[in-house]
């Protein structure tokens, strides 16, 4: 048996056959950080709600180690796949110690409450996202950035090996966004699955094991992050007015490729310095 989340010939029509996934194949394991980028509208997150069970695909199947994930019960699903949403649309009156407890339900049955050990959990998953001071917190009383690590963290409090994250770093700043994609990374390193959505080309390259370009519900390309990022792909997906370059990245065994934004035809290539003209 491998031990991965597997889509299978995966494809997905909303209402009025709007094709939204068509024939995709991708799967992730423990120890990988596997992100999966493209345009708006190109299936991203109905990809990702399809791997975690969320609906039901219209043609093909996802395993989970083996097992279709439709034969497993909601609960058994939760004490293995955890998804992390882009927000939250409400925030609930709670503080963060009691938001993140609400994960360990999973574990116990209707007639049971947590313990003292499940409220150990909720701390350990605190201090590992770095958000242990902000337990007895409001979640609304704490940022953006802040929230979103202990939206993490109710996820690691369900025990899931598998996590599947939803453009996590939307309305962060560049520092927060930093932070998040690091600690995502720590937890792949921990022996975590992390499946990220993202529209952010240069974290994807800095930290993913494995990229999916995805456009109109299908994968674009498929690999590296030197093999996915480069001219011949982006282009074809988002259009002529990038800039390519790369970066020195010795931890991940050599340089990375940063894409960024540019008007093709304003000049050859971004200014270097606030005064070029």
């Amino acid at each position: 048996m491998v031990d991965e989340l597997k889509g299978e010939g995966l494809s997905f029509e909303y209402e009025g056959s709007v094709h939204a996934v068509e024939a995709m194949e991708l799967s992730v394991a423990p120890g990988e950080m596997c992100c999966v980028l493209g345009p708006n509208g190109a299936g991203k997150s109905t990809l990702l709600k399809l791997l975690a069970g969320l609906i039901e695909p219209s043609h093909g199947r996802v395993t989970l180690e083996g097992t279709p994930i439709a034969s497993l019960s909601d609960p058994e699903r939760a004490r293995i796949i955890a998804t992390v949403p882009q927000y939250l649309p409400v925030l609930p009156d709670v503080t963060v110690a009691d938001f993140v407890l609400s994960g360990r339900y999973v574990h116990f049955g209707s007639w049971s409450s947590p313990g003292s050990a499940d409220r150990d959990v909720v701390r350990q998953c605190l201090d590992q996202t770095g958000v242990l001071d902000l337990e007895d917190r409001g979640l609304w009383q704490i940022s953006g950035g802040q929230r979103q690590r202990v939206v993490i963290a109710r996820a690691l409090a369900q025990g899931a090996r598998y996590l599947l994250v939803d453009e996590p770093t939307g309305s962060l700043d560049p520092d927060q966004q930093l932070l998040i994609f690091k600690l995502l990374s720590e937890l792949t390193d921990a022996g975590h699955a992390l499946l990220v959505v993202t529209h952010e080309i240069n974290l994807a390259s800095q930290f993913a094991s494995r990229i999916v370009l995805m456009q109109e519900g299908r994968c674009h390309a498929e690999g590296s992050p030197n093999e996915v990022l480069c001219t011949e792909s982006l282009t074809a997906v988002y259009g002529q007015n990038l800039f390519f370059g790369s970066l020195p990245a010795p931890d991940q065994g050599g340089d990375r490729p940063f894409v960024i934004p540019w008007i093709q035809g304003a000049t050859e290539k971004p200014p270097s310095d606030g005064n070029s003209k």
